[in-house]
């Protein structure tokens, strides 16, 4: 049931409202910095192992029963850009309405409670693979898949990219997709002793700073 419900999770037509976010890679195309397959994957790549893998341990840890509201806030801190933090909640919210329907708990019940603006989209969905009985790993492997899919979604879009050579790119990325999701595992499980300070904090501040110019653009095909 739980490798059935990993599918469900990172499937694209999830409503979970994510196809209309480019994870800056809109801003990215239109700066010049992903131009082709070959830029996009080294776009991907760098996302993954910084904004991704700090994600992934955050739904990691989520995952692993961690109280939600310290990892919301610890999200917060990791989140400088507050377009970011804008995108992180709405998504979040988003997500939170799918996943109540799908997977109902109480503890999704308690954090949209404790939360009516939206938890950070890694928090929720660590506890939805947590209620839906994903491993800690799986729901890792679950957020940096996201980290990847949306811009590699978003540049078939914006450049006409060949469907099946941006697919490539996805698949390129396996191994670093599934080294990522083990580290982030691996942090989440050091919680109990370090608190929210086990927790990646890597940066990518070019993204921050094209995410607060995004913000601001009158005419964009993608909400970030």
């Amino acid at each position: 049931m739980s490798s059935v419900s990993l599918l469900i999770l990172c499937d694209g037509r999830f409503p979970s409202g994510g196809h209309a976010h480019s994870g800056g890679a809109e801003a990215a195309i239109a700066a010049g910095r992903v131009r082709d397959t070959a830029s996009l994957e080294e776009f991907c790549r760098g996302r993954l192992t910084t904004t991704g893998l700090v994600a992934a341990a955050l739904a990691a840890a989520a995952a692993t029963g961690y109280d939600p509201l310290p990892l919301d806030d610890a999200a917060d801190a990791r989140t400088p850009s507050p377009a970011l933090r804008q995108v992180a909640r709405k998504l979040g919210r988003q997500l939170m309405r799918a996943v109540r329907t799908v997977w109902p708990g109480p503890e999704l019940d308690q954090l949209a409670a404790a939360r009516p603006a939206g938890a950070h989209h890694p928090i929720v969905l660590g506890l939805a693979a947590r209620t839906a009985g994903l491993s800690p790993q799986d729901t890792a492997r679950a957020a940096v898949y996201d980290s990847v899919s949306a811009p590699v979604s978003a540049a078939v879009r914006l450049l006409g990219l060949d469907p099946f050579q941006a697919t490539a790119v996805t698949a390129r990325l396996t191994g670093a997709m599934e080294d990522v999701a083990a580290e982030a595992a691996r942090h989440a499980a050091r919680l109990p002793v370090e608190g929210v300070d086990a927790l990646p904090a890597a940066s990518a501040p070019l993204l921050d700073i094209t995410a607060e110019q995004h913000a601001t653009w009158p005419v964009r095909l993608f909400a970030s």
